[in-house]
């Protein structure tokens, strides 16, 4: 008997077989237009963030740098360590060294300069100072914040150092110090010379040394306008001193710091400014114009102050013990005199502060009260915001062998 196929059988089969197929198609296909999809959105974003890396900030000058004066923090960065001529700016390094030597007792605002015939001989901007001449430290340090004297930037190298050859000395040997490795100062006061070059990230320190310990300096570099009396052979006469740092009425916050320009060097600048507690220092060189400069300024410092926000503890530390060795007293009382603020970056939160205790390591006796012990340091992350110092609370002496035999003593008849 013969057998055929059944054919309902045999197409039902051949469907689903056709399903099978075009099903795997279907997918394959999808497959492939997902890939290409997430190919090109993956470029996408690729070409994007690197635009964001690029684009983040647009500065028209050839090299800069934006600080946080109160950690040092660099907010944006273009070219900072190429060595340049940094013109008048110079004239921050022989500000420090002014401010330095009255801070050590050198000298006093009411001192006397007198001007030397290589002093008055200066070219560029100047006060017009005669040999001989004698006008205060406090005078001359307006000339050269303020109108940016040459004559009276060397008059004050000469005042600190005996020569300006000196004090040139003193201004490279104080760059090595703080870290200005692209420095070479060949000059007090900046005028072109073979080899004067230093970066941006060079002025951006010794800036930040000057504010940070010698504020005072904002009393000066904020003055729009004032004079001095120049007294000659010839008598008396008033000479206006007109600020050249035309930033001051630019931008909300400004307060200094020091402008500059030769041919060579052609437009710079160290600008500091402060809003709500917050300092930062934007240093631009070599633009090609008074405008580009002040304009780059304005954006590096806009910027900087949408990256920032102000972080206070006012609460840092209760008195407390701690152990200490080969002392009188098994422990010390240690505190803090200060409250802690540290400035927070974009992405950064309070939340995410924390404390760490550095003591110093080993801790032995003896030690006196107020004598600064460690500090409270401030991280996030890795990242320290920065600290405060920790003092002992109390003296402590150290354990004689006199005191330590009387205690062993006391000790064995209370047992």
């Amino acid at each position: 008997m013969l057998h055929f196929p059944d054919r309902k059988k045999m197409g039902r089969k051949k469907n689903i077989r056709r399903l099978s197929v075009i099903t795997v198609l279907i997918f394959i296909i999808f497959a492939n237009t997902m890939s290409t999809n997430l190919m090109v959105y993956a470029e996408e974003q690729t070409e994007t963030q690197a635009a964001d890396q690029t684009e983040v900030l647009e500065v028209e000058s050839p090299s800069c740098i934006l600080v946080e004066a109160s950690t040092g923090q660099v907010l944006f960065e273009k070219n900072c360590d190429e060595a340049m001529a940094p013109a008048s700016v110079t004239k921050v390094m022989t500000l420090l060294l002014a401010f330095e030597a009255i801070g050590a007792g050198q000298m006093t605002l009411d001192d006397i300069v007198t001007v030397s015939e290589h002093a008055a001989s200066m070219g560029g901007s100047q006060c017009f100072f005669e040999a001989g001449e004698e006008q205060t430290v406090e005078d001359m340090i307006k000339c050269i914040i303020i109108a940016s004297g040459n004559d009276a930037a060397v008059a004050m190298a000469e005042k600190v150092a005996g020569s300006e050859e000196a004090f040139v000395k003193k201004m490279n040997e104080r760059a090595a110090e703080l870290g200005m490795t692209n420095a070479s100062f060949k000059n007090a006061c900046g005028l072109d010379a073979d080899g004067h070059k230093m970066s941006a990230r060079d002025i951006s320190i010794m800036s930040r040394e000057l504010i940070t310990k010698y504020p005072a300096i904002f009393d000066y570099s904020g003055i729009w306008m004032d004079s001095i009396i120049h007294k000659t052979r010839r008598g008396e006469s008033q000479f206006d001193l007109v600020n050249t740092n035309k930033f001051l009425n630019m931008y909300t916050g400004a307060t200094g710091l020091k402008t500059g320009f030769t041919n060579t060097a052609k437009y710079c600048m160290s600008a500091t400014a402060e809003r709500d507690g917050i300092q930062l220092i934007a240093v631009i060189m070599g633009a090609d114009t008074k405008d580009i400069r002040n304009k780059d300024a304005c954006r590096l410092l806009d910027y900087g102050y949408s990256m920032c926000q102000k972080y206070t503890d006012l609460n840092i530390l209760q008195e407390k013990e701690i152990s200490i060795d080969n002392g009188t007293e098994s422990c010390v009382t240690i505190k803090t005199d200060s409250q802690f603020t540290g400035i927070l970056l974009a992405g950064e939160h309070a939340e995410d502060v924390k404390k760490k205790l550095e003591m110093r390591d080993p801790l032995t006796a003896p030690v006196d009260s107020g004598e600064e012990l460690g500090k409270m340091s401030y991280y996030i992350g890795e990242r320290c915001i920065g600290s405060v110092p920790i003092y002992a609370a109390e003296k402590v002496d150290s354990m004689s062998m006199k005191y330590a035999f009387v205690k062993v003593l006391k000790l064995q008849f209370t047992y």
